[in-house]
């Protein structure tokens, strides 16, 4: 059921389940697929039973996935990419009964292989495994254990950026004949040999991202006020605009089945992509819609807000239905709100 929705010139936020709301967008309509995906039970999201953060085991997490998965496939234009963000996910003798790592990362990549997606690329972000420890208080990580028993020290868990490609030829080239304008990024590379886009390439093509801001968040930018939702695992936005930049072009429409507090859409809108997005959270999907007409404004003074070819002169979804979008979503909506007294 879609409880709500909210559109902007250039974007579709919906508050719903992304295994009712994914169905409804047309096959091969969709250019770039950026999110980051429930770690698993790792994190508490809310306490709805369609979360997938709430499921019982791994098992039945990956068993509810495959849905998505599905239909992440099914969406996306041939030869495009979906990008997603995860983590190996640690093992608690309380709840697994062993002190380990789970390999999160290779169970999701060979899911989306099963449902014929190609393994196209990773890159690993690097993380302070000092900060790691103070926030987990992990054992391995602690240096009181190199004293007391180093067998049971370990690395600290990095980030992925893991892309995964539809197979076929991809009719809309992502082409970029300056080369790279823009770096996002600490410590941006100085053009000292004349080859400035070279180096920025050096550096994004770089299997370890060593130079990812952590603390340039969404969650950091849109604390404005107490009361502002704060996602409890926001994507970094350096990566979310590698990724935009890498596999989209302008006028791209970027989907994020699990937007949050809407971080892709953000950096989507400001670099004059379009967006949908779907959130299953009320609280966070408020906090998206907010996040997103701020970035909408944004790009409307930057003027890099590019609008559909198609005239848009009477509904604000009306770029929707150049994509073929079903014509009756809006009012579906209204009709099971209204059952349900929204």
């Amino acid at each position: 059921m879609i409880v709500d929705q909210q559109f902007g010139r250039a974007w579709a936020a919906y508050c719903g389940d992304s295994c009712e709301v994914l169905p409804r967008i047309p096959e091969n309509s969709i250019h770039l697929s950026v999110f980051s995906p429930p770690f698993a039970a790792l994190y508490t999201y809310s306490n709805s039973e369609r979360d997938l953060g709430n499921c019982r085991t791994d098992e039945e997490f990956f068993r509810h996935f495959e849905f998505i998965v599905a239909e992440l496939f099914r969406v996306l234009i041939p030869g495009r990419l979906v990008a997603f963000h995860c983590m190996n996910i640690p093992a608690m003798k309380e709840r697994d009964g062993y002190i380990g790592l789970k390999d999160f990362r290779g169970d999701l990549i060979r899911q989306f292989q099963r449902q014929g997606f190609i393994f196209h690329s990773e890159h690993c972000i690097w993380k302070d495994p000092l900060i790691e420890a103070t926030r987990t208080k992990a054992l391995g990580l602690m240096h009181k254990q190199i004293q007391k028993d180093s067998s049971m020290c370990r690395a600290g868990i990095p980030d992925y950026l893991i892309a995964m490609r539809k197979p076929g030829g991809n009719p809309e080239p992502v082409a970029h004949p300056e080369g790279i304008t823009s770096f996002a990024g600490m410590n941006p590379p100085r053009d000292a040999e004349g080859n400035l886009s070279h180096n920025r390439w050096r550096r994004y093509a770089s299997p370890v991202w060593m130079d990812v801001d952590q603390s340039r968040t969404l969650q950091k930018d849109s604390a404005r006020e107490d009361r502002d939702e704060r996602h409890i695992a926001p994507l970094q936005l350096d990566v979310i605009e590698r990724a935009c930049f890498l596999w989209s072009n302008p006028k791209d429409v970027v989907l994020s089945p699990f937007m949050g507090i809407g971080s892709e859409g953000y950096v989507a809108l400001e670099m004059g992509r379009r967006f949908i997005g779907i959130e299953l959270k009320q609280s966070y999907y408020a906090q998206a819609v907010r996040n997103l007409a701020h970035a909408e404004e944004y790009a409307n003074s930057q003027m890099t807000l590019l609008e559909c070819e198609a005239p848009m002169q009477h509904r604000s979804d009306d770029w929707l239905r150049c994509l073929g979008w079903r014509d009756s979503i809006a009012e579906e909506t209204l009709e099971r709100a209204e059952e349900k007294g929204i």
